[in-house]
């Protein structure tokens, strides 16, 4: 591609220029073994939208590395709110990065995986009716999908059922904060989340059960988009292995919320790995787990 505001490395080796495409891959690069990777981006002062879009947040460098980690997934991961209210269309490559997957020995496109509690969701939207790969949804077991929706994705259930069995109530379509899923439009929650890790709708959506039911289908390689209810859910269930976050050079001020959102949970720590900083201020910080660490909750394939 080409490359307008340039990406350096300063810390923890400071690199003199430019990154390069291939530089950028290989800092952020594929794990040994299966991997869950959360993107967002917010203000200095810790802002997930503004005016309730993270469109004003996210500049050229942002979205080049955005491209990237999509290019470097196996399945992109989002909540329903967010797909709803951002728009989200097929997730679809450049040539350019759609070779780079096929040398890798990876399927052509991720797959888009959209974690829904009431499965409210419009089989005509572009993401599941122009992908080029079909979606997987992953809900509770009492959910009824809407007419069509198996006709365009796989519906995996992977929750409790909710004591009524009516399957009605929504918790995927508030609109919270921002994930950075394209930095369009505003984002949806994934629903509260209790210690285990499942996100309450009518039922509940064990992520921990749906990650492994992942991963037995060959999805390693995660990135979560948000939003911040599923991200303080995933953090929550021990899921996460690593943020990506970009931090935007202004201030928001009051009003907007954080990027993770939901029950307060368990600190976890997470070692800083690198500092990107673009030309035009941003900074983009990359944390993740210790490889000597337990692998989280989720990792192995379900039975």
């Amino acid at each position: 591609m080409t490359v307008g505001t340039p990406i350096e490395r300063i810390w923890p080796a400071p690199v003199t220029g430019a990154l390069t495409d291939p530089q950028l891959t290989a800092l952020y690069g594929r794990a040994a073994r299966p991997h869950l990777r959360v993107n967002f981006v917010a203000s200095a002062d810790g802002a997930v939208t503004l005016d309730g879009y993270s469109a004003g947040l996210s500049g050229e460098p942002d979205k080049r590395v955005f491209g990237l980690l999509r290019m470097l997934c196996d399945g992109l991961v989002v909540a329903a709110g967010t797909l709803r209210h951002e728009g989200y269309r097929a997730v679809r490559l450049s040539p350019e990065r759609r070779a780079w997957r096929r040398e890798q020995g990876l399927a052509e496109f991720p797959t888009l995986v959209v974690v829904s509690g009431s499965l409210d969701l419009d089989p005509a939207q572009a993401a599941f009716a122009d992908a080029p790969v079909r979606p997987i949804v992953l809900t509770h077991a009492d959910a009824v999908p809407p007419p069509g929706l198996t006709d365009v994705a796989d519906v995996v259930r992977c929750g409790t059922p909710s004591p009524d069995g009516n399957g009605q109530a929504d918790a995927t379509g508030q609109g919270d904060g921002s994930g950075q899923a394209g930095g369009t439009g505003p984002v949806g929650t994934a629903g509260r989340v209790d210690g285990a890790g499942r996100v309450d709708g009518s039922g509940r959506v064990d992520l921990v059960a749906g990650l492994a039911e992942l991963r037995r289908r060959g999805l390693d390689q995660l990135l979560c988009e948000g939003g911040p209810h599923l991200f303080g859910a995933l953090t929550a269930a021990d899921l996460v292995d690593e943020l990506c976050l970009t931090v935007a050079p202004l201030l928001a001020g009051a009003g907007p919320g954080r990027i993770s959102a939901g029950d307060t949970s368990v600190p976890r720590h997470l070692p800083l790995r690198h500092v990107l900083a673009a030309g035009d201020g941003v900074l983009m910080l990359r944390y993740a787990r210790d490889l000597a660490e337990t692998p989280p909750a989720g990792t192995a394939p379900a039975a």
